[in-house]
């Protein structure tokens, strides 16, 4: 892993393990968008997460893991078809979610009697768990590291921007460059006999079938509770209207084959799907910096990620 490529020293990754075994948070870069980090098994450091975030008591967080072998602590059982995709797509941008060991405790899971676990691919996220790993922890509880509802941020700079004033003086926020998937993972429930995708993201549901060789059912309609579920979220300031031709002084985000509408601010014209996820987030935050009042976005077609990009621009566009 080359840390000092991206900033980072050894040094600084063992006082960030420390700090996180003290009860405070350190903000860290993953390849989907940065995380708020705190110790898993320490209720104050989780709780001032929630605190952090203004985020729901009742919102489950995600555990972020150094590898598959560290599912055991968390999980009392694990499905063939979940090692499959454990073995396909970790370290990488998808969460199962899997009955939970009494190591889980209800403050990570809201109270549900599952946990959702992540490996990140990313050597910043993986090399801070692996220091906090050996310094004595077990696993970093951390949702995305803005306010609840608001749009996730995928530069540090924008975590700056963000919670800087909600966050102690002795918290961290590591720098990681730009997240490179750009929106966060796949949610996959795993509790039953059948994957079923909970959250769309970059592992699709093609993915999910090529690795179990097992058809991706339907969500049930009492779904379980995991993070990035509710019906309003990763809402800018900026009213966000989809598919609607931009009006003078409006923002306006589409592939770039989309012509720009005579008098609307382009926050940005992606020639992939791959670039308009990484794009996504940062084009709505770059709205509220321009104090736009609102945002026209033309959504990607398509299967695949197209999918994920299609829930996020829906749910930053959604009223309530």
């Amino acid at each position: 892993m080359n840390l000092k490529g991206l900033g980072t020293s050894n040094l600084l990754m063992q006082e960030a393990a420390r700090l996180l075994l003290k009860g405070g948070l350190v903000a860290f870069p993953t390849e989907t968008v940065y995380g708020l980090g705190a110790d898993a098994e320490n209720p104050f450091a989780v709780s001032t997460i929630y605190n952090v975030k203004n985020r729901p008591a009742d919102h489950p967080v995600i555990i972020h893991i150094a590898d598959s072998k560290d599912v055991l602590f968390w999980a009392r059982s694990t499905p063939e078809y979940a090692h499959a995709l454990m073995r396909d797509y970790w370290p990488g941008p998808m969460t199962l979610i899997l009955s939970r060991s009494p190591n889980a405790k209800s403050f990570i899971t809201g109270g549900q009697d599952s946990v959702g676990l992540r490996v990140p691919n990313h050597p910043i996220a993986l090399g801070l768990i692996l220091e906090f790993q050996k310094q004595g922890g077990h696993g970093l509880a951390a949702p995305s590291a803005n306010r609840y509802g608001a749009v996730s941020p995928t530069t540090k700079a924008a975590v700056e921007l963000e919670l800087r004033e909600y966050l102690a003086p002795t918290d961290l926020i590591l720098e990681g460059g730009l997240s490179q998937v750009g929106i966060e993972s796949t949610i996959i429930d795993c509790t039953g006999s059948s994957p079923i995708i909970l959250r769309p993201g970059a592992i699709s549901a093609e993915m999910i079938e090529i690795s179990t060789g097992i058809v991706v059912t339907e969500p049930p309609e009492q779904r379980l509770r995991v993070s990035g579920s509710h019906k309003r979220h990763y809402s800018p300031k900026a009213r966000v209207l989809i598919d609607k031709d931009a009006l003078f002084g409006e923002g306006f985000i589409a592939l770039s084959d989309v012509p720009t509408p005579f008098g609307a601010i382009r926050l940005c014209e992606p020639k992939t799907i791959e670039d308009y996820a990484r794009e996504l987030y940062v084009s709505l935050r770059k709205a509220d910096e321009l104090e736009l009042k609102v945002v026209r976005i033309v959504q990607p077609l398509g299967d695949g990620l197209a999918i994920a990009l299609r829930d996020r621009i829906a749910r930053s566009a959604a009223k309530g």
